[in-house]
């Protein structure tokens, strides 16, 4: 079986923050980071070469396979930022339709910048994914 891409690693989080975002992303990376740490109570720590995660879980697909992610985090994606977070049931879909400008993908919530968002909402749809994911996967 492949070896996974992004598993954790030593890098610096400082690191790749001052070399892919701009000046905005890093004021809103700063932010994402005091959000993530108050929520998760954990560190950031580098997933791969692109993404702060916070905390990890073990996952088993029914197809046997398994492997290790980060429970939530953020990256920089061009002029976009990104949070990975799951949002499937129906009051993260309200939450959605009140949280401002962003696209969202099946693990992916894309913004250019958090003055664009309700951090609030935000804030609540990590606290909500956390949980589906430990519902999901265990603690």
């Amino acid at each position: 079986m492949a070896e996974l891409k992004t598993q954790a690693t030593d890098a610096s989080v400082e690191q790749y923050i001052a070399s892919r975002a701009s000046d905005e992303q890093k004021a809103d990376c700063q932010v994402l980071m005091s959000m993530f740490k108050g929520i998760t109570n954990e560190h950031p720590k580098m997933w791969g070469p692109s993404i702060v995660g916070y905390g990890s879980y073990r996952y088993v697909y029914k197809s046997g396979r398994t492997g290790e992610s980060c429970l939530t985090g953020f990256a920089i994606r061009g002029r976009e930022l990104v949070v990975y977070l799951s949002c499937e049931d129906a009051e993260d879909e309200t939450l959605l339709a009140t949280l401002g400008k962003h696209r969202k993908s099946k693990a992916c919530l894309y913004f250019k910048r958090l003055a664009d968002l309700d951090s609030n909402v935000l804030e609540q749809l990590i606290v909500n994914s956390i949980a589906a994911v430990q519902r999901r996967y265990g603690n």
